[in-house]
């Protein structure tokens, strides 16, 4: 059964293309806040919807998502939650999460996914009964993180973790890459229908400066070359194929 109070989801873009995520449950008044790039969004936030943080969440250690966790602890004194393979790598993390684990905001609970490719710890949450995934650098709309720290294979694991969640599961994932996404992917997919039916959406959002994101996994299912790639070689040469992309 979902929880009777939906959690609320606050996107903050930060840095150049970074989206942080805040939640917040306001049955319990609990606040999380996943991949802080930079602390003052995330202050100015708080401060405008009279919320208190509660806890960070950490999906994986580069600076771009835990930046700001340092002056949100200075700040608030909570704790930071993430990838317990990469303790080395978050000198502000308090307790380290691993596959199966599971972290809470109210009565809301989220799983802890392994999905190591992007880096070589990375994690990603997953509500269940909520139906939402925060998936950091790893699902993006229409695309998925660079490999490096890991290998097509481990990618081409979380992809099928991924596309075996519910079509309506929301996807939050880290940074506004939706247009350059899909200008690749209309050139993985031409025939594809639905990637330039989308396109059209994202391009005239882009245009207005309105975000493309969250996406859903069903969405991703009929438009990301990466999840639909069919094999490991299809999705190394699809990622080796992006990274050289310039269009």
């Amino acid at each position: 059964m979902a929880a009777a109070s939906p959690i609320e989801v606050v996107r903050l873009p930060a840095l150049s293309d970074n989206y942080v995520w805040l939640l917040h449950d306001p049955a319990s008044g609990e606040t999380v806040v996943v991949d802080p790039a930079e602390a003052p969004p995330v202050l100015d936030a708080l401060a405008e919807r009279g919320w208190s943080l509660t806890a960070i969440w950490n999906t994986h250690w580069h600076g771009d998502h835990t930046g700001g966790n340092a002056g949100l602890k200075d700040a608030t004194g909570v704790a930071v939650f993430g990838p317990a393979a990469e303790a080395a790598k978050i000198p502000t993390l308090d307790h380290g999460l691993a596959e199966g684990d599971t972290v809470r905001i109210g009565d809301h609970g989220a799983t802890v996914l392994e999905v190591p490719a992007h880096t070589a710890g990375h994690i990603a949450f997953h509500f269940a009964d909520d139906a939402l995934l925060f998936s950091g650098d790893m699902l993006f709309a229409m695309g998925c993180g660079r490999l490096f720290e890991g290998t097509a294979e481990q990618m081409y694991a979380a992809m099928r973790r991924f596309e075996a969640l519910p079509d309506s599961t929301q996807v939050f994932c880290g940074h506004e890459y939706t247009q350059s996404n899909g200008r690749y992917a209309r050139v993985a997919e031409p025939d594809n229908a639905a990637i330039v039916e989308r396109m059209a959406e994202v391009d005239r959002l882009r245009a207005a400066a309105e975000p493309t994101v969250p996406t859903t996994i069903g969405e991703e299912r009929a438009t990301n070359p990466f999840l639909r790639a069919s094999s490991v070689e299809m999705l190394a040469e699809r990622r080796q194929a992006k990274d050289a992309f310039r269009r």
